[in-house]
Parts: C-alpha cells; sequence; structure tokens
C-alpha cells in the first residue's frame, strides 16, 4: 500500500470543497472495497476523505410517503430498519444476501452503490484491464470469463457490477441525491451507472468531487417483493444471477410487474418495455419466457459465462412461479 494522508472534515460542506480540490483524493465510508483496492495498487489515492461524522447516518420518512437514507447508513441497519422491511422487501432481502455479516455492519449506501467490479484481471495488476488503465485491452475477453457480462458489453470491457443493493435500488425507481461546491443534484438510478462503451474506466455519472448524500426511495409499490440470487456457495459469494422483481398479482393473473436483473451486465439491468404489457397476463412459463425473450435480446455469452443465458431464463421463471 502507497502512502496517503487522511483527514476527517467536520462538516459535509468542508468535505466537499477538499474533494473537489483534490482530485487523486477518495472518500472513505466502510471501506471494505476501497481498503482491499488500495492493498493491491489498483487504487493508489494520495488523500483520503473520512465521511463517516457528518450525519448521514439517518433513515427518514419524505414528504410524498417515501423514504429517504443517508449516504453513510450501514447495510445491516437498513435491512434491518422496520420500514424497510415492511414496504421495500425487496431492499432488505438484497441486502441481506449480499457479503457477509461482518462486511454488511461496516459496508454503506454510497459505498455499495459505488462498488468496483469483481472481475478478476481488475484485480490483478499484471494484467491489461482497461478499466483499471485505459487504453492496456481487456484480458477476460479472451481469458476466464466465467462471472462476466452476458449484456451491454463492449470490446473494451465485459465486467459486472457486483451490488446486489443495487439491483434492488434499480427496480425501485431509487434517486440518488449528491452535493458539491457547485451545489446539490439528484440522479435517477437508471442513469446513475454506466455502460463501459468506449470508456469502461468511467463507472458512473458523478462528476469530479461530487459526493452522494443520500438514496431515495418512492412511496411503496404494491405486490410481492421478491430477491433471487443464484451464486456459487450459499453465503458470501457474487451473483451469477440475481434477480430484484415486485409483482402485483390477483388469482394467478398479473396486475403489474417491474425486474432488475444483476450479475450479467456493468450495470443493474432492467428493460421496462419487457414490462409494460405485462398487465393481464398470467403468472406462468409462458410468461417468463416472453419476458426473458426481451431481456435477452442482444446477449452474448463469451465462452466461460454462456451458461448465464439459460440461467436468468431459469431465474426469471422460479421468480414468477414464486409470485
Amino acid at each position: 500500500m502507497k502512502a496517503f494522508t487522511y483527514e476527517r472534515p467536520r462538516s459535509l460542506q468542508d468535505a466537499a470543497s477538499s474533494f473537489a480540490a483534490k482530485p487523486s483524493a477518495r472518500l472513505i465510508g466502510g471501506g471494505t472495497n476501497l481498503l482491499d483496492l488500495m492493498k493491491l495498487e489498483v487504487e493508489t489515492p494520495g488523500h483520503l476523505i473520512d465521511v463517516n461524522h457528518l450525519g448521514l447516518d439517518k433513515v427518514t420518512p419524505t414528504e410524498n410517503g417515501g423514504l429517504r437514507i443517508g449516504a453513510s447508513v450501514r447495510n445491516s441497519d437498513l435491512a434491518a430498519d422496520p420500514q424497510v422491511r415492511r414496504h421495500y422487501g425487496v431492499l432488505s432481502r438484497a441486502l441481506l444476501s449480499g457479503a457477509s455479516g461482518q462486511l454488511r455492519n461496516k459496508a454503506t449506501t454510497a459505498g455499495n452503490l459505488l462498488q468496483r467490479t469483481r472481475c478478476n484481471y481488475f484485480y490483478d495488476i499484471s494484467k491489461p484491464c482497461n478499466k483499471r488503465t485505459p487504453g492496456e485491452g481487456c484480458s477476460a475477453l479472451q481469458g476466464y470469463n466465467r462471472m462476466n457480462a452476458i449484456l451491454g458489453t463492449s470490446e473494451q470491457c465485459i465486467a459486472v457490477h457486483p451490488s446486489d443493493m443495487a439491483v434492488a435500488m434499480r427496480v425501485l425507481d431509487a434517486q440518488v441525491e449528491t452535493m458539491s461546491p457547485r451545489g446539490k443534484r439528484v440522479i435517477p438510478i437508471a442513469d446513475f451507472h454506466r455502460l463501459p462503451g468506449s470508456t469502461p474506466q468511467v463507472e458512473t455519472s458523478l462528476q469530479q468531487g461530487e459526493i452522494i448524500t443520500a438514496v431515495t426511495l418512492p412511496p411503496p409499490l404494491p405486490g410481492r417483493h421478491i430477491y433471487r440470487k443464484v451464486r456459487d456457495r450459499a453465503s458470501y459469494a457474487f451473483a451469477l444471477v440475481s434477480v430484484a422483481a415486485i409483482v402485483d398479482a390477483d388469482g394467478g393473473t398479473i396486475r403489474s410487474a417491474r425486474f432488475a436483473f444483476g450479475g450479467v451486465a456493468h450495470k443493474p439491468w432492467r428493460v421496462e418495455g419487457a414490462e409494460s404489457a405485462l398487465a393481464g397476463a398470467r403468472l406462468g412459463d409462458p410468461t417468463a419466457r416472453a419476458v426473458a425473450d426481451q431481456v435477452l435480446a442482444g446477449a452474448r455469452g463469451f465462452g466461460h459465462n454462456d451458461f448465464k443465458i439459460p440461467l436468468l431464463r431459469g431465474s426469471l421463471a422460479a421468480v414468477l412461479a414464486e409470485a
């Protein structure tokens, strides 16, 4: 690990000013991902800004009946929050399926959204990686790509976003609140994470010096909240494929349904067009196949991860059977 300086600002405004003034700085909350990256010298910040102790650790109701989640709220606390458990079950289940209990006790809401990919070649600094060093090449394209993406890929990068929480946030249409010396901003989560394109090193729509302050959820949605995660072992493993779903059905007939998928793309994957025609459809395999056909349009395996295409189909069918 390379040497760095450390700062604990007294206010959010001080943190934002310092972050904007130091391009090599990184924010640290729980540090569950950043410290690993620093030990491996994937990340080499010259300065760390500690954003704990800034009062961003509260979960509060919003005026329109939704929920505002502070950026520093720990994953364990959020999963156990009574309002989240009662009204946003898909989020609570997604959080509890991620990492270990010890990690959830440290990991924060903002940090979870900003997790870097777990692609093996991103973490191995002896191997070319466009995400780590633009222009080097992508070792995963011809390498061992079992965990990599099948949707939204480019010739520059086939990494996936690893967060379970972000997939649930996507199906809930969360919004990300930020601040910087330029002011406050609200970013729909649909626009927050980016596809790799020709700049896979740019993973979010955050601007230089911008700090996440909170995530807001809309008023609760009716229906059954489901989070299904397929992984290599029962706990503490990243998703091969995950499905976040909210399905409102009556007597086997769907009133409304929405789905987001993890483990398959550079961002939580959602195809709203596949959901819009579901009102009045029957729960069951034909509906699952129709939705999967639209979600998987343009899907491409890279050898070791070809299995993710049928796995997504099967996972979606299992979710609709559970609903």
